[in-house]
């Protein structure tokens, strides 16, 4: 059962910003949500947090404005996800308009693994285009890379690792690091994306060249970057924090003004997506899938391609084979899915975590597997594939819940059953792990010993918070524009309310959706429960959030459920 709270509000914060002309909503939303003055929620990039603290971007500028006026090539290395997949196209295109010469490079999940490790260097040292590049750049990776970055100087070429993941105990050896959350950094928001990373590196690297008098750089629109930046920081789900919120906040601004890039453009109409009415959830739940969906089935580089198309007809031609296969995804993941929640539901209900396998699954769909399993049982879950590349290894993917940072029960895990995982990386709230094919009972094991020794118990209660409760008449596409004006995501949650309905009418729909009529003291309204059959009690505390609907051309207001109490 899930319990629905509302979150508390603090008085004076919700004072200052009605007082500064919020909408009493608006302002109630953001105060509840640390927002204690207006001029945090000011959207002007001259806002961003300095570069000048971020540990090792000086010399990575220093480095690659050297490489550039000496013609030297870079190779970006790129990750495969929607993350690594952006970061990879504001590099290419960034260091482009910095006048580099400048190629990439994405792994094969299957085939290399993650990060930069000697079978990718390999393949770095013999590249079709650049031959052998004299930098390696890393962009959302890099970070616990200590052999294949070793392996890149052993090989002639110099490298600069820019990366948000935790380091391990050992960094590796490149020219320059760049990550906020390595020992000694004193940048502000530690919760960057690897695109945000990238970002700033640009910045620092455009500063540079102006110094040096480099006319070729002062003017390049690094601006136009933002919609790649925002795509890539929501699709990650790292906090959005106010420096996050910026970045996003901007990039939409671009989008919504229809100067996004051919890719983005041409994923949000596959998606079926209004370009001036995109949203954070947008790239989140529309545009990140199909550019994962490359690096979970394929290859990675379409996506990548797709983001740095320019020309209209190739983006459409990328967006429309990257739909295909989210398409294929989901149905791979649905089967998968559905074999999980048949032994979840033989598993017993009260341990600490979930460790789940079958060796017909794929692996690049374990996260997305682990993502429902966490979300049913409301418990870090763990799912595990065989590794088409060694069959005596299993790649998997880990989700948490809020409390337990996942790559910390990780590294106990690690601490515990040595040799156990072959490798292992992620942060809080997910993860990555490669093990030995015969070690799933020990996983689960230790797993659950780890959960027991690091987390506090009542991260493992089933809460949800809430924004309380509306006006009925205030329910209105007024109110969701203003809502839809704000940036929302991980650690600055999507407007969430709760009330108490009278229920006068629900059928099921499409054959998994519960379709509600509800009154709220005079006012009727229409909701969905989407993915639930079960019947809502006549009168019950629904937690809702308001979507708009345009079917038929007509634009209005919907409810979707999203947990159900009994009213007591």
């Amino acid at each position: 059962m899930t319990a629905i709270e509302v979150r508390p509000v603090p008085g004076p914060a919700y004072s200052r910003l009605v007082d500064a002309g919020l909408p009493p909503v608006l302002a109630r939303l953001l105060a509840a949500r640390g927002i204690a003055a207006p001029e945090e929620i000011a959207e002007g990039l001259d806002g961003l947090l300095p570069p000048d603290a971020m540990k090792g971007l000086a010399e990575a500028a220093r480095l690659l404005a050297d490489a550039i006026v000496r013609g030297e090539s870079l190779c970006i290395v790129a990750d495969y996800d929607c993350d690594g997949a952006t970061a990879c196209a504001v590099a290419v295109r960034g260091l482009r308009m910095l006048g580099a010469r400048v190629d990439y490079l994405v792994p094969n999940r299957f085939e290399h693994g993650y990060g930069l490790g000697e079978p990718v260097v390999a393949l770095a040292a013999r590249h079709p285009r650049l031959g052998r590049p004299d930098w390696l750049i890393t962009v959302d990776s890099g970070i616990a890379s200590v052999d294949g970055v070793r392996a890149a100087r052993a090989a002639g070429m110099r490298v600069i690792v820019t990366d948000h993941h935790l380091p391990g105990p050992e960094l590796p050896a490149a020219d320059a690091i760049v990550d906020p959350n390595q020992p000694g950094c004193g940048f502000g928001s530690k919760h960057l994306a690897g695109v945000g990373v990238m970002f700033y590196l640009l910045i620092a690297l455009r500063a540079e060249m102006r110094r040096r008098g480099l006319a070729a750089a002062a003017d390049a629109p690094l601006q136009n970057l933002l919609d790649l930046v925002a795509l890539g920081t929501v699709a990650d789900l790292v906090r959005l924090d106010r420096n996050n919120r910026l970045l996003v906040a901007a990039g939409l601004r671009r989008i919504r003004a229809g100067r996004a890039c051919a890719g983005i453009r041409a994923l949000l109409q596959v998606a079926e997506r209004d370009a001036r009415r995109t949203v954070g959830t947008d790239l989140g739940f529309a545009l990140g899938p199909r550019i994962n969906a490359a690096g979970r089935l394929a290859d990675a580089s379409l996506g990548i391609e797709c983001l740095l198309a320019d020309d209209e007809t190739r983006a459409d031609a990328l967006a429309r084979e990257l739909d295909a296969m989210n398409r294929e995804r989901r149905k791979i993941e649905a089967s998968m899915r559905d074999e999980a929640m048949a032994d979840l539901d033989a598993l017993p209900e009260g341990g600490l975590g979930l460790v789940v396998f079958r060796e017909g699954w794929h692996e690049g769909v374990v996260g997305l597997v682990a993502s429902r399993v966490k979300e049913r049982r409301h418990r870090p879950a763990i799912a595990l594939a065989p590794s088409s590349a060694d069959p005596l290894v299993l790649r998997g993917s880990g989700r948490s819940i809020p409390g337990v940072h996942l790559r910390d029960v990780l590294d106990l895990v690690d601490k515990r059953e040595p040799g156990l995982l072959l490798r292992f990386g992620g942060h809080a709230m997910a993860a990555g792990l490669s093990m030995r094919a015969d070690g799933v009972a020990r996983l689960a094991a230790a797993f659950e010993a780890a959960l027991a020794e690091l987390a506090d118990p009542a991260c493992f209660a089933r809460v949800l918070s809430t924004d309380g409760g509306l006006d009925p008449d205030s329910i209105d596409l007024e109110l969701l524009e203003t809502l839809e004006s704000q940036v929302w995501g991980q650690g600055f949650p999507e407007p969430l309310f709760s009330d108490r309905f009278v229920v006068e009418r629900q059928s099921i729909v499409g054959e998994r959706h519960l379709k509600l009529a509800l009154r709220l003291g005079a006012r009727r309204l229409e909701a969905i429960a989407f993915g639930r059959t079960e019947p809502v009690p006549a009168q019950a505390l629904l937690a809702y959030r308001l979507l708009r609907d345009d079917w038929q051309g007509r634009a209005r207001v919907q409810l979707v459920v999203e947990a159900v109490a009994p009213v007591l």
